[in-house]
Parts: C-alpha cells; structure tokens; sequence
C-alpha cells in the first residue's frame, strides 16, 4: 500500500484526552486493510456508508447508526458508495471497562453495528469538539455510560466459571509498566501467581486480546507518539522494543491496516 496520502481522503485526531483516543475521518474508496487493535473501536457513521468485514460477512453501517467492534476481532474499512463515508470513532481499552465491569467478561454486540439509542447516545457524548481536550469528569463519565450501554444491549450470559480479574490485572500492568523490556511467559506466572494457561484463558476474556498481543499494541502506542513527535521510524522501532523497523512496520500495518509511513501522512495533526 503506498504511502502517498490520496487527495480525497483525510482523518484528524482530536485533542489528546487521559485515557481516549479519538479520531475523525473521511475516506473516498478503500480505507483500511484487515486489521486488528487490543480496544473497543466505538464510531458514528456520519455521513455516507461505511462498509466492512467483520467476523466473516459484510456490514453497511449508515449515518446514525454506532459501530461497535470488539477488541481483538479481525475488521478492514472501505466506502460503500462513490461519494465516500465520512465518520467519528474513539477507541477505549478494555481495562477501562472492566475497571467498571468488575471482572465480568467483555461486553459483545454480534452483528458490530448498532442503532441501539442507549449505545448511540453513550458514544456520541464523546465524539463532541475535538478542538477542545475532554474535561476529566467528563471522560469518567463517558467511559461509564459507554460501559452500561453495552454490558446491558449485549444480554451476555452469567459466566460460570470466576475469571481471576486481580491476577489478570498483576500481569497487565506489569506489561504495562515494562513494554521496552524482554517479557517472557514464564515472569509473568510469577507475577500474578497463576498458570500460563489459565492466565491466557483469563486475560483474554478480561481484556479482550491475548497477553503477547496486549504488549505489542503498548508498543505500538509509544510508536505512534513518537512518529508524531518527529522520530525517524527506524528510530522510532529502536525506542519502542522492536527488533528494527522492518519488525515495527509489519506489526503496525496488522495492527491499524495502514503502514506508519502512510499513517503519518494521513493524520492531520492539531
């Protein structure tokens, strides 16, 4: 995929927030390649119709309507129309969630488009000025209404068997606080006290991802703030933990569909 930005196409980051990231685009044809990210990706259709693949069959989200993909679910973008699709989106990790949640398993909308006004009205709050930082009460309260709507609109079953949320919770932050270092399965037994297997089993339904992937997206988090800084990209893989910049474009390019190269181009910096 070039990374020439195309004429048509634009996308706009908001004002940077405590615990969200927000974005704002347009797109004339083919967006974005399938990808994957460790968080929620919550958007408003505005304009146009949005198009994608999701879970193996083609959705049509129109103006109104929420998308909600659940982390870790395999997704591409394109316009369903010529005349393009033009759309809001923030992204929320979903250990914000289960900070509200309480160790239930992650929320599921099946279909990842909605017109559930519960959801509609949660996401919407949050893709307001993006010239203007989010007040911080308003964030927390965001992140809870949004947490609400799709614990209630997804009707998920009682899980039967208890998921170890505080262990899950050791091992993450441990990730966390050590992304630039060496991490092994074997460190991360040790520092939630469980099983690397029953430690998989519940991170990935804590958190939405698997723990190795977890890392790499914090990784790839630095990666993006230093792009945007001005960093080299080979120095820029050098700072984040990636072997060189070969490694870090192809974990970005599968994480976000785009290259960092045509990614920076793309986004219109405030």
């Amino acid at each position: 995929m070039s990374s020439k930005k195309r004429s048509n196409d634009w996308a706009k980051v908001a004002a940077p927030t405590a615990k969200i990231e927000r974005m704002e685009a347009f797109f004339k044809g083919y967006g974005f390649s399938p990808h994957r990210h460790d968080t929620y990706a919550l958007g408003i259709t505005l304009n146009g119709v949005h198009s994608f693949r999701y879970r193996k069959s083609m959705r049509h989200s129109l103006p109104g309507n929420a998308v909600v993909l659940h982390p870790d679910e395999l997704h591409d973008g394109e316009a369903g129309t010529d005349e393009g699709f033009h759309y809001k989106i923030l992204y929320v990790p979903p250990e914000l969630i289960q900070q509200i949640l309480g160790g239930k398993p992650l929320p599921f909308i099946t279909d990842g488009i909605t017109t559930d006004p519960r959801i509609v009205t949660a996401i919407s709050s949050l893709l307001c000025n993006f010239e203007m930082s989010l007040d911080s009460l308003q964030e927390d309260d965001g992140i809870y209404d949004i947490a609400q709507a799709l614990s209630d609109a997804s009707g998920q079953k009682r899980q039967r068997k208890k998921l170890n949320y505080p262990a899950a919770e050791l091992a993450r932050q441990y990730m966390l606080n050590t992304s630039n270092q060496i991490i092994t399965m074997d460190r991360l037994e040790e520092i939630s006290g469980m099983d690397r297997w029953t430690l998989s089993r519940d991170f990935r339904a804590l958190f939405g991802t698997s723990p190795y992937r977890y890392l790499t997206l914090r990784r790839l988090e630095k990666a993006k703030t230093a792009i945007r800084a001005g960093l080299s990209l080979a120095d820029t893989a050098a700072s984040c933990g990636f072997t060189d910049q070969s490694h870090m474009t192809h974990h970005f390019s599968k994480a976000y569909g785009i290259s960092p190269g045509r990614w920076s181009d793309l986004v219109l910096l405030n």
